[in-house]
């Protein structure tokens, strides 16, 4: 069995500034309901003939895909694994808006062929020339979770020695409006966009974020459960989902306060690949040594070499992820 999973690189775009961890100290703020994510400079990655015929959501997963890749050297991972709550949204508007204009005669194939929630480990698959293993999760808000727990079965099985694991959700006005009514997103958050690949490597030996200590799944655990899980786990500090909205927060009651809790949905918003934000944003605290003083509302960076992640999802799905500074760091 591997002695440690590395966690090599990981890679965001949001609305936070793309691709870069200025949010760390410098973060942008927002007022409205609804942001979209910045977008970098794509010809970087894709051609402009490429890129013409990629949604939104395509080019993103294959920015931050080359970007960690290229980070922790490595060209071609062994298992590209995803997660994504809906898929490209964008193009599945477009193909039903052509279906209902236009009817089933004159329908661009492209728009359905990008619309299908698995087309971003597939476009990342053929760029990176990989043909090993390649899996998508569409479970909403567990997405990411499912995609990361994938890997580490991996990992334990022996059956990889890296992979490239991430969560890419996008949203248009007008789902956004659909995504609202139906209290995925409630008063008082900002409904947003992300895409976020993060690089892992076993017993790598080569400079590291963080390492991945272990990943649990519960659905509709027990008091008794939640508690067990806690009792089991040591870390410096918690980053949960919370969001500042008092249902969704109700749902982190059970971690008590016996250490510092933080969150990071106040600076990136709320949507389907939160989770995979904050795996991303756990990992670079603990490259940095500290949780930043924008992420615990202002009340002082919070030093730190072990995190504990956690993800509830309608109040029914539980993640916990722990991370750990790499060893001597």
């Amino acid at each position: 069995m591997y002695q440690s999973i590395d966690i090599l690189s990981v890679k965001q775009i949001s609305i936070q500034q793309p691709l870069c961890e200025e949010w760390m100290e410098t973060p942008l703020t927002y007022t409205g309901d609804f942001v979209r994510a910045i977008d970098p400079d794509f010809r970087q990655f894709v051609s402009p003939g490429e890129a013409r015929r990629l949604g939104k959501l395509l080019k993103r997963a294959l920015a931050t895909s080359l970007s960690a890749l290229g980070e922790g050297g490595i060209q071609n991972p062994d298992a590209i694994i995803t997660g994504t709550g809906f898929g490209s949204i964008e193009n599945t508007e477009l193909f039903l808006d052509a279906l209902v204009r236009e009817g089933e005669q004159m329908l661009k194939p492209t728009q359905f062929m990008q619309s299908t929630h698995n087309t971003a480990s597939s476009l990342i698959g053929i760029n990176t020339k990989s043909h090993g293993y390649n899996s998508t999760y569409s479970q909403k808000g567990l997405s990411f979770d499912s995609a990361l727990y994938d890997a580490w079965l991996q990992f334990r099985l022996g059956k990889i020695s890296n992979a490239l694991v991430g969560a890419h959700d996008e949203m248009s006005p007008v789902f956004s409006g659909f995504v609202s009514k139906a209290g995925h997103v409630k008063q008082g958050e900002i409904c947003s966009e992300a895409a976020v690949s993060a690089l892992l490597e076993a017993d790598s030996g080569k400079p590291a974020m963080c390492t991945l200590k272990s990943v649990q799944i519960l659905n509709r655990p027990s008091g008794e459960e939640l508690a067990d899980v806690m009792s089991k786990v040591s870390v410096d500090a918690v980053i949960t989902g919370r969001s500042g909205n008092p249902e969704n927060d109700s749902w982190y009651s059970f971690l008590g306060s016996d250490v510092p809790q933080c969150s990071y949905k106040p600076l990136f918003g709320v949507n389907f690949s939160s989770s995979a934000i904050g795996f991303y944003t756990a990992a670079c605290c603990l490259k940095a040594g500290r949780i930043p003083s924008v992420m615990n509302a202002g009340n002082g960076a919070v030093p730190c070499r072990s995190i504990l992640l956690v993800n509830v999802v309608e109040g029914r799905h539980y993640s916990f992820t722990v991370l750990e500074a790499v060893c001597g760091k």
